[in-house]
């Protein structure tokens, strides 16, 4: 059996009996949620079939619950019968193999659970490779428990004299297989960067969906852009990104990326590995946190959110609040304003879709200073520039001037408007219509009311 055969039958298999360990500890920061605890097992398939619950002012260096809640722990998974011991903390190597020593049964902390939710939703080959890198670096820190048999080098005939003992093989192996994984997920960011800079070209805003998992993220996704990704009363329930265009109403043409979903307390070496689905966050033009507000633990839930962007650099990203499931309150959708009196949050259903339109007009505020939405007169020597912006489809209306000029009524991106500009050899005060009743007082033939749509 290989090191990696090994690893599969590390994780938990779906539908074993697990015997389940909560401690309240007096640290607030490291304080877990029971409720979620719950979640979390049933999410990755296993059956509870009991708890040991507890209080201790501080873990027990050895042992996590000490000796007496181990021989508690012990007498339940013999009573239960269970396959696995869950922790709902997360436990040194030295706590591992303690446990497993006194209770005989595979013991498993929380972030070996998260590990292995990761590993039942990953569905694309970048996913898996994301997943398989996490679990190799949580593994190489417990390697020593399961070859404490052989830590002695090779002997017998043909195997005497100077070698590496099988420990220092699988480490060997684990660091091997660690670099190859880093080395693919590297071509992966690259072809994600060849992606960006072609929207960076195109100007397309990239809108990148953030929030606790299970917050609605994919309910809402689907929902704006009538696409297909997996949706399920389940935490992690989307770990591949996903990305769709779809078109803003007061913007355009949008990128809208679906990403996995944040958890309390998430595990450092979980977000190293998905490093390169996360540069979709960190590269967006408009982040919109998608919180649950149903929960009472919302608040909590938007804090730990804004801790994983600070460890990954997306902190000076502009946010936009969502605040989703508004029809489990009973409450109207609405729109929050900041103090300068931008959209700061938004409460619709993305169930029902109420509200819908209150966060396409809060997206097309809060990236208002990206566009530019305004008439433009034009003169006659400008016809080159005239059908560029009909070629890219920017035209909204237009009308002829006295002068033998237009009157054109334009939305694009600002980046692109000025490069048309510098191209032409205009600058934007000499073409710009403060108001249409302007351009009527200067030019008696233009009337608003028979501009026609551009086609």
């Amino acid at each position: 059996m290989d090191l990696f055969d090994r690893t599969e039958q590390a994780r938990t298999g779906v539908g074993e009996r697990a015997v389940l360990v909560h401690i309240d500890l007096p640290d607030a920061v490291g304080r877990e949620d029971l409720d979620e605890f719950h979640h979390l097992v049933t999410s990755a398939g296993v059956i509870p079939e009991a708890q040991l619950l507890g209080k201790r002012d501080r873990p027990d260096p050895a042992l996590f619950i000490g000796s007496g809640k181990s021989e508690e722990l012990a007498a339940l998974v013999r009573e239960s019968e269970a396959d696995v011991v869950l922790f709902n903390h997360s436990l040194s190597p030295a706590q591992e193999r303690n446990l497993e020593r006194a209770v005989k049964c595979r013991v498993l902390d929380r972030t070996g659970l998260i590990l292995d939710i990761f590993a039942q939703r990953a569905a694309t080959h970048e996913g898996r490779l994301q997943v398989e890198l996490a679990q190799l670096r949580h593994l190489s820190t417990r390697l020593v428990r399961g070859w404490t048999h052989l830590e002695r080098q090779k002997g017998g005939i043909g195997l005497r004299g100077p070698g590496e003992t099988q420990l220092e093989t699988d480490r060997r192996l684990l660091r091997d297989r660690i670099r190859a994984i880093e080395a693919r997920l590297e071509k992966v960011r690259k072809q994600r960067a060849q992606g960006r800079r072609a929207r960076d070209r195109s100007e397309t805003p990239l809108i990148s969906l953030v929030g606790y998992t299970n917050a609605g993220k994919s309910t809402l996704f689907n929902a704006l852009t009538t696409g297909d990704v997996y949706v399920a009363d389940q935490l992690f329930a989307t770990l591949d990104p996903t990305l769709r265009k779809v078109r803003v109403p007061g913007v355009g043409p949008a990128i809208l990326a679906d990403t996995v979903g944040f958890i309390r307390h998430l595990p450092h070496r979980l977000v190293q590995a998905f490093r390169a689905t996360l540069e979709e966050t960190v590269n967006a033009s408009l982040l919109l946190h998608v919180t649950d507000s149903s929960v009472d633990e919302r608040s909590d839930n938007v804090a730990a959110v804004e801790e994983v962007l600070t460890e990954i650099g997306a902190e000076q990203v502009p946010v936009l609040h969502v605040y989703n499931k508004v029809d489990r309150l009973g409450m109207v959708p609405h729109i929050e304003r900041n103090e300068e009196g931008l959209p700061w949050r938004v409460w619709i259903s993305a169930q029902t879709g109420e509200g819908f339109e209150l966060l396409f007009e809060a997206i097309a505020e809060r990236l208002a200073d990206r566009w530019v939405d305004r008439w433009l007169r034009l003169p006659p020597e400008a016809g080159r520039l005239r059908s560029r912006l009909h070629e890219a489809g920017e035209v909204l209306a237009e009308e002829a001037a006295t002068d033998g000029g237009m009157l054109l009524r334009v939305h694009l991106n600002r980046v692109h408007f000025e490069r048309l500009l510098r191209e032409a050899g205009l600058r934007e005060d000499q073409v710009r219509v403060p108001d249409p009743s302007v351009a009527d007082t200067d030019t008696p033939s233009y009337n608003p009311e028979r501009s026609h749509r551009a086609g």
